[in-house]
C-alpha cells in the first residue's frame, strides 16, 4: 500500500487545527444556506427581467431544496467511505461552477435547471461539514463548535435576503450567484489547507432507497407546489398520495434491508437524535418559507426597494450572533429542552406578532421588534439542537447521521416553500381574483386600491411558518437529559473514576 493509501484509508494527515478547519467549513457551509434564502429577496425583479410568475420563481428554490435533500442521504455515506474532505471538495466545485451557470441563464426554465445543478453540490458538501465537526471535536466540548456551525446557520437566513438586496438592487439579480465564485475560490484553497484528511470506512450503498426516497419527495413537493394552479386535479391529488406511499415503501425497505441501508433507523433509537430531526425539519420548513411573503409585503406594500426590504432583517441577524455564543455555552450545561424550547417559544411569539403588523399602516419599528426576537429565538435552536443531535453519533456512522439530519432539514425547506407557494396563490386569488401564476409587477410599489388587500394576503400567508415553529414548540418537551460527559452530574462522576 502506497503513502497517500495508507494516509487516506487508515490514519489522517498530520494534525490541523481543528478551529482552523471549522471556520473553513463554516464559510462553505455559510455559502450554500445562502442560496435557500438570497433568491427571495430578488423574487419581483426575476419575475419583471425573465417574464415569468411568482409560483414559477418560487420553484428556483424548491427546486434547490429538492435537489439538496435528495441525495444528502447518500452524500453523507460517500464521505465516510471517500473521505469527507474529498467529497466536500468535489461538491464545493460543482456549486461554484453551477453559480456561474445561474448567473448567465437567460430563461425561467434554465434558471431552475442550473440550481438543480448547484443544490447537488450543496448535497456534497453540507454532511461533510457535520461529519468533520463531529470527529475532530470531543463529545463533551463539542457544543461550542457546534454553536459556531449553528450561529451560520441561523445568521445564513438573514444575511441571504440582505445581500441579495443589495446585490440586485446595485449589480442585476445576477450577482447574487456570481457572488459564490470567489468565494467559492477562496474556499477551496482554506479546505485544501485547514481541513485535515479523516480515516474512511468502507459501505455498500443503497440504491433502491436513493430511487425510492427520491421518487417520493419530488412527487410530494411538485404536486404541492402545483397543486393550487392545477385546480388540485385529480392526478395532483394522486401524485401526493402516491408521493406518501413511496416514502413509507422507503421507510419500510430500510427496516428490512440487511445489507445497509441508506438511513440506519438505528440512529432514532436516540431518542434526542429523532427529536432533533424533526425540530430541524421545522426550522427549515418555516425559515425557508416566510422570507417570500415578507418580501413580497415589503416591496409591493411598502414601496422597499430590494435592499431596502432585506435590511428588515437585519435586526434578526444582528441579535443571531449577539445570543450565538451564549446559546452555545449553554447547550453544554443546560437541558437542551429548556435552552431550543426557550428559542422555539420566542420564535412562536415573533411570528405570530408578525403576521399582526403585515398591514399597509404599520410602522416600521412594528415589523423590526418581532424580527430582533426571532433572531433571539434562531440563536437558541439552531446550535443547541445540531449539538444534541450529533452528540451521541458513533463515529463510523458520522456521515450517515450527518446526511439523515441534513436531509430532514432540506426536507423541511423544500416542503415549507412549496407550501408557501400554494398559500401565497391560495390567498391572492381569493382577496384580488389574481395569483401567483400571473405576472403582475410586484417589483414596485402596488397602487392604493389594492395594498390593503394584498398585504393582508402576505399577512395570512406568515401564517404557516407560524403555526409550523409552533408544532417544533411542542416536540421540543420530548428531549431527554443527556448523558455525555460534562454535562450536569455526569462531569463530577466522570472524574470520580
Amino acid at each position: 500500500m502506497t503513502q497517500s493509501q495508507t494516509s487516506s484509508t487508515v490514519a489522517p494527515a498530520p494534525e490541523k487545527e481543528p478551529w482552523a478547519a471549522l471556520f473553513t467549513l463554516c464559510l462553505g457551509f455559510f455559502m450554500i444556506l445562502v442560496d435557500m434564502t438570497i433568491v427571495s429577496v430578488a423574487t419581483p425583479t426575476i419575475i419583471t427581467k425573465l417574464h415569468t410568475t411568482t409560483n414559477a420563481v418560487i420553484w428556483v428554490t424548491s427546486a434547490y431544496a429538492l435537489s439538496y435533500a435528495v441525495p444528502v442521504l447518500i452524500t453523507g455515506r460517500l464521505g465516510d467511505r471517500f473521505g469527507p474532505r474529498k467529497l466536500y471538495m468535489i461538491g464545493l466545485t460543482v456549486f461554484t461552477l453551477s453559480s456561474l451557470w445561474c448567473g448567465f441563464t437567460g430563461s425561467i426554465g434554465a434558471l431552475i435547471t442550473a440550481r438543480v445543478v448547484q443544490g447537488l453540490g450543496a448535497a456534497m458538501m453540507t454532511p461533510q461539514t457535520m461529519a468533520i465537526i463531529t470527529r475532530i471535536f470531543p463529545a463533551s466540548g463539542r457544543g461550542r463548535a457546534m454553536a459556531v456551525w449553528g450561529a451560520t446557520s441561523g445568521v445564513s437566513l438573514v444575511v441571504g435576503p440582505v445581500l441579495g438586496g443589495v446585490l440586485t438592487d446595485a449589480l442585476g439579480w445576477q450577482w447574487i450567484f456570481f457572488i459564490n465564485v470567489p468565494v467559492g475560490v477562496i474556499g477551496f484553497f482554506l479546505a485544501w489547507r485547514n481541513v485535515p484528511v479523516l480515516p474512511t470506512h468502507s459501505h455498500r450503498f443503497d440504491w433502491l432507497g436513493v430511487a425510492l426516497s427520491g421518487a417520493g419527495m419530488f412527487m410530494l413537493v411538485f404536486a404541492i407546489q402545483e397543486g393550487q394552479q392545477k385546480h388540485w386535479a385529480g392526478w395532483i391529488i394522486a401524485m401526493i398520495v402516491g408521493g406518501v406511499v413511496v416514502l413509507g415503501l422507503f421507510v419500510v425497505w430500510q427496516r428490512f434491508n440487511k445489507a445497509e441501508p441508506l438511513v440506519p433507523l438505528a440512529l432514532f433509537r436516540d431518542r434526542n437524535y429523532s427529536v432533533a430531526n424533526g425540530i430541524i425539519s421545522v426550522m427549515g420548513g418555516c425559515f425557508t418559507a416566510f422570507g417570500f411573503p415578507l418580501i413580497l409585503y415589503n416591496e409591493g406594500v411598502r414601496g422597499y426597494s430590494p435592499v431596502q426590504a432585506a435590511l428588515v432583517l437585519l435586526p434578526m441577524a444582528v441579535m443571531s450572533l449577539v445570543f450565538a455564543k451564549m446559546a452555545g455555552d449553554l447547550t453544554d450545561k443546560i437541558h437542551p429542552r429548556l435552552v431550543i424550547g426557550t428559542g422555539l417559544g420566542l420564535n412562536v411569539v415573533s411570528f405570530f406578532w408578525l403576521a399582526a403588523e403585515m398591514t399597509d399602516h404599520s410602522s416600521l419599528w412594528l415589523l423590526l421588534v418581532p424580527m430582533a426576537i426571532m433572531g433571539i429565538g434562531g440563536a437558541f435552536v439552531w446550535a443547541p439542537n445540531t449539538a444534541t443531535a450529533t452528540r451521541n453519533l458513533p463515529i463510523a456512522s458520522a456521515g450517515a447521521g450527518a446526511g439523515v439530519y441534513n436531509a430532514t432539514r432540506q426536507v423541511g425547506g423544500a416542503i415549507g416553500s412549496a407550501a408557501i407557494a400554494v398559500l401565497i396563490d391560495s390567498r391572492l386569488t381569493a382577496l384580488l381574483g389574481t395569483s401567483g401564476s400571473s405576472n403582475d409587477n410586484v417589483s414596485s410599489q402596488l397602487p392604493m386600491a389594492v395594498r390593503g388587500q394584498f398585504a393582508k394576503a402576505m399577512s395570512e400567508s406568515m401564517l404557516l411558518p407560524a403555526f409550523i415553529v409552533l408544532v417544533g414548540f411542542i416536540v421540543v418537551w420530548l428531549y431527554e437529559r443527556p448523558k455525555h460527559a460534562g454535562f450536569g452530574d455526569t462531569a463530577a462522576a466522570s472524574a470520580g473514576h
